[in-house]
């Protein structure tokens, strides 16, 4: 049965008909139908018989014709009174509202004079407009006898009266709000003997005795919407221009003004008028404005606001956000929360995630299931399901995933009598769904493999007998832990357990956060070895809104990099010259386009980015960080782009001026084309591009290296004193009282004699004729050592703090010639705040500069080599012989604060220190803690301790490696006996407690148990009492 009704409170037009419904009603429609649903809808009001129901709508008031459902007419039915219709209220069919001739002001130099009768003592009209223009003149009307004038505006939506004349202040009344809608609004103005009053959709705003003349006298002419040019003598005036819109039902003195007589030249005045219509269009109907922006128009065009969309440009279209944390990381960004927009242009919105930038950049995005949550008393009858909730939606998540070259879920079951799959009959007990909703049985590996856990892949089940830890059903806690690396499947969104409904029985479970890595969009490239070379693909369908976005780098002058043809209708992006990149298009208004010259040359072999975009208010291209240009789409013009051939990229299909080169991550209204796919079965088109460092090598700082990879390109930190993805992370260390890092050059070149390592060049009777030495520090001590370099032949170089804080650089490269000294004595530098020194020698001349700001350059007298550079000292020097007073001072103090990035040319102590690689020839003495020396000063500096600590610890940071150099005092010795004492006494408990254990299992006839089974329930009790203490927040579920 279908029902279908109408509610109208005041008239209705049947089809063809003069019938009127004269009061409210409510019209419902019964039809039988095979089908067993009933549809119920409404006209013109919601009817609720029999119930309380408000509804947040007026029932409509007006006149309603041409109602058809479904080929039905509804009110032909009604006026037949047919059965089937529920009529509720009095219904007539015709709609005696009077006919209305609109008029239509199309430009701003419309207007319509009609005339008054002068000398009237009193000035009133009335009428209705309607637009979407925010401003423009409504009437102007000239006074007698003052020689000022009514002025009638539109202001910003509001309307605005003002009278006016010479020599005095205007008077002003302001009138209603949001009057641009589109919608008809009645207006009445009166200006009679001393007052003034507007009302605007019969709501009066003011009225107010007037600051002018005791009477107003008309002039007789008012002019609506417009003034005509000065060459006629009229003193109209329009300070915002002509108004444009429609206006109808004028009255002037209470007399309607018949636009017939207008019309016909028999009465007023006019120019640029439509009479008989109203010509306004809306044109945010339909809403161009995309992800969510604002419509707004004005006679002529739209506007879109984007405001807080994430979105930018004419139509909202373009992303603000970039795509995947790769490209933020080769922006130069760090790690941190960053908005993704997978699909960019795409209908998907920006979400919020962390991009973790390492060596790759990870992508990490939680949900609401990450604590530890138990389960009990649960069997197939009665099973728990927990439910993981994104911090974005399902589609978000699968833009994201496919885009990344790998992702993965670590997924932790502890159990204690609870499995996860029946071996008797194969029945999975607990299982996890995906993104597909298909039920999941394993729990680790890239692939799906039914009911295996990562120990059954890797062959170590505690149990040999079966595929997970958890199936053996052992009474202690065991668990199941993998990694979910199957793309397709990801991320998890369920988990069912069924078997914790046994005595004793009980399961946990953890999920990590879903990480991604890798961008594959955004290193996939090709490249084309001749210019008759191109890849196809389906046509590009971007009809309202298209944008194509890509980087290119090449040595040729020219070449077409896209290009798809309609019938007439064609895009095309090249490079027109070495200096110009060209976009042209025709979408039937004839052919554009816009251009970007660049001051340099475009084909120097180095990537550079193009983005263009036509959408219905214009197009516009920008190339690298390049001043974008635009070109406005003509007005009222053709706005779809057609085309039907296929889309051409690196040529076109003349195979003629094709392009030479390589084009990575192309992409089309956000959804990127597989170049290497499409380039692996083209001839002359290769898979891939090289030499990536040309452009992204400067992302590398400090010193490090780029290194090309397949797919991008990696910053090499080996010898920076800097780590990171672009070595841009210092490594700083906080050093204590009588703390001292060694490097031991002599030693390196033991352990690296048969590498490449650069640092074996630091050996034996080398000759040192330069050296670069950078670092940071902060400290308030002094006398203090900074740095000390020493060598075979008692030649040494120290950076020291002396008793009067002034910094000196010490150098003697002669043991037979006198010390050579520079002073800084501008400042104490021990004040506690972070300063940087640079030291560059040549030879016999050094250059030194202090916190980027004082520079010094001196020669050299006591020689101009360092002949078998021994060691590098960092705080307390160890060995005080055979240096000069000042220095021996210093280094017996050794420094007490932070030292930062310390480097002597290519080698690093204190990441070799922190941060060690391989064996390094490092002794550390005393406390040498990772920290940060941008800290604020007098902050406590073991606060900001790291991961890394030495404390009473010296020699090779290699576990392999035996300590060598180690300096014993007897306090450390002592140190060392209690700790073994300690380490014995805890070694001869846990064997007791562990034979006591063996021998109770025993006793249980258990075969065995493995370690993994001890872990667990460790780390299961570790974090159940860690959630107990400072979380209130565990989930326990019992059934």
């Amino acid at each position: 049965m279908i029902s279908t009704g109408i509610r109208c409170s005041s008239s209705v037009w049947a089809n063809k008909s003069t019938l009127q419904w004269t009061s409210t009603g409510v019209i419902s429609t019964h039809r039988e139908n095979s089908i067993t649903w009933t549809l119920v809808m409404s006209f013109g009001g919601i009817p609720a018989p029999g119930k309380s129901v408000s509804f947040p709508h007026k029932n409509f008031q007006g006149c309603l014709e041409n109602l058809y459902y479904n080929g039905v007419d509804i009110i032909d039915l009604a006026k037949q009174q047919k059965p089937q219709i529920i009529t509720t209220g009095n219904v007539s069919f015709s709609c005696s509202q009077p006919q209305s001739m609109p008029v239509t002001f199309l430009s701003s130099r419309s207007y319509l004079a009609l005339p008054g009768s002068s000398g009237e003592d009193e000035v009133s009209a009335t009428f209705q407009f309607r637009t979407w223009n925010k401003a423009g003149l409504l009437l102007f009307s000239e006074l007698q006898l003052v020689s000022g004038g009514l002025l009638l505006i539109l202001n910003d939506g509001k309307l605005k009266l003002t009278l006016y004349q010479p020599g005095k202040l205007p008077s002003d009344i302001t009138a209603g709000a949001g009057l641009n809608d589109g919608q008809w609004h009645s207006v009445s103005l009166s200006a009679k003997r001393n007052h003034l009053s507007v009302a605007v959709d019969g709501h009066v705003a003011s009225a107010a005795p007037s600051l002018g003349p005791e009477q107003f006298y008309s002039d007789g002419t008012y002019y609506f919407g417009g003034c005509p040019e000065k060459s006629f003598g009229s003193k109209c005036k329009s300070p915002l221009g002509g108004f444009q819109g429609c206006m109808r039902l004028i009255s002037i003195s209470n007399k309607v003004v018949d636009l017939i007589s207008v019309q016909q030249g028999s009465l007023g005045n006019f120019s640029d008028l439509q009479i008989d219509s109203c010509g306004i269009s809306d044109r945010c109907l339909p809403n161009y404005c995309e992800h969510g922006g604002e419509c707004s128009q004005s006679w002529s065009t739209f506007h879109c606001n984007c405001t807080n969309t994430g979105y930018r440009g004419a139509t909202c279209h373009n992303s603000i956000y970039e795509q995947s944390c790769e490209a933020y990381k080769h922006r130069g960004n760090t790690s941190g929360f960053y908005y993704i927009d997978s699909d960019g242009s795409g209908p998907l919105g920006p979400f919020l995630l962390y991009c973790n930038m390492t060596e790759t950049a990870w992508t990490i995005i939680q949900h609401n299931g990450s604590d530890l949550t138990r389960v009990r008393n649960t069997n197939p009858e009665n099973p728990y399901a927990g439910f993981f909730e994104y911090m974005a939606s399902m589609e978000q998540l699968q833009a994201t995933i496919n885009r990344a070259e790998h992702c993965e879920q670590e997924f932790t079951y502890y159990c204690k009598r609870s499995r996860l799959g029946n071996k008797q009959d194969g029945a999975p007990l607990s299982w996890w769904i995906g993104r597909t909703n298909e039920t999941q049985t394993y729990w680790g590996g890239p692939l799906p493999d039914s009911q295996k856990c990562a120990c059954g892949l890797e062959g170590n089940c505690i149990d040999s007998q079966y595929y997970c830890n958890c199936d053996a059903d052992r009474n202690e806690w065991t668990n199941d832990t993998g990694l979910l690396s199957y793309k397709e499947h990801l991320p998890v969104t369920k988990i069912v357990i069924t078997d914790t409904g046994r005595p004793h029985s009980e399961a946990a479970y953890k999920l990590g956060p879903l990480l991604c890595r890798g961008d594959r969009s955004f290193w996939n490239s090709a490249s084309f070895d001749t210019e008759a070379s191109y890849l196809h693909f389906p046509t590009f369908h971007g009809e309202l809104s298209a944008d194509v976005s890509f980087f290119f780098k090449t040595t040729a002058s020219s070449g077409v990099f896209l290009e798809n043809l309609g019938i007439t209708d064609f895009i095309r992006i090249e490079l027109r010259s070495p200096t110009i990149v060209t976009f042209s298009f025709d979408v039937g208004n004839g052919p554009f386009e816009i251009s970007v010259q660049s001051p340099t040359h475009f084909n120097d072999n180095q990537w550079h980015h193009v983005r263009v975009e036509r959408n219905m208010k214009e197009a516009s291209i920008q190339v690298d960080q390049l001043t974008p240009k635009t070109q406005p789409a003509p007005a009222d013009g053709h706005v779809l782009l057609q085309l039907n051939s296929q889309l051409f990229v690196g040529g076109t299909a003349t195979r003629q001026r094709g392009f030479l080169g390589c084009i990575r991550s192309l992409q089309l209204n956000g959804m990127t084309l597989d170049l290497e796919e499409r380039a692996q079965v083209t001839p002359e088109v290769q898979p891939g591009c090289r030499g990536h460092c040309s452009s992204y090598g400067k992302l590398c700082r400090n010193g490090g290296k780029c290194r090309e990879r397949p797919s991008g390109f990696l910053c090499d930190c080996t010898f920076s004193a800097y780590t990171g993805p672009f070595c841009s992370n210092e490594i700083s260390a906080y050093f204590g009282s009588g703390s001292s890092v060694i490097y031991s050059f002599q030693e390196n070149y033991f352990l690296s004699k048969n590498s490449s390592s650069h640092a074996a060049s630091f050996h034996g009777d080398m000759k040192l004729s330069r050296e670069m030495i950078k670092f940071s520090f902060r400290t308030t001590q002094t006398p203090s050592l900074l740095l000390f370099v020493s060598s075979s032949y008692k030649e040494y170089l120290s950076v020291i703090i002396a008793k009067n804080g002034s910094l000196q650089i010490r150098y003697k490269l002669n043991r037979y010639q006198e010390l050579d000294v520079v002073n800084f004595d501008f400042k104490n530098m021990a004040d506690g705040q972070l300063h940087h020194i640079e030291i560059n020698r040549e030879e016999g001349v050094v250059f030194v500069e202090i916190d980027e700001s004082t520079r010094r350059q001196v020669h050299l007298s006591s020689g101009t080599e360092f002949s078998a550079v021994k060691s590098l000292v960092l705080g307390r020097i160890l060995e005080h012989s055979d240096i000069d007073q000042e220095t021996a001072l210093a280094g017996a103090q050794g420094f007490t604060g932070c030292l930062s990035a310390v480097q002597l040319s290519h080698v690093a102590p204190l990441k070799a220190a922190l941060h060690p690689s391989h064996p390094a020839p490092i002794t550390v003495t005393g406390h040498v803690t990772e920290s940060s020396c941008v800290t604020q000063a007098g902050t406590d500096a073991t606060s900001r301790e790291r991961t890394h600590s030495f404390a009473d610890h010296s020699g090779t940071i290699d576990d392999k490696e035996p300590l060598a150099n180690a300096i014993k005092s007897d306090s450390a010795v002592i140190g060392g006996l209690i700790a073994v004492v300690i380490f014995i006494l805890l070694c001869i408990t846990a064997i007791a407690v562990r034979i006591y254990q063996q021998k109770r299992l025993y006793k249980r006839n258990e075969a065995k148990r493995s370690e993994n089974v001890d872990s667990a329930e460790a780390v299961l009790k570790s974090e159940l009492n860690i959630q107990n203490a400072v979380n209130e927040n565990q989930k326990e579920y019992f059934f």
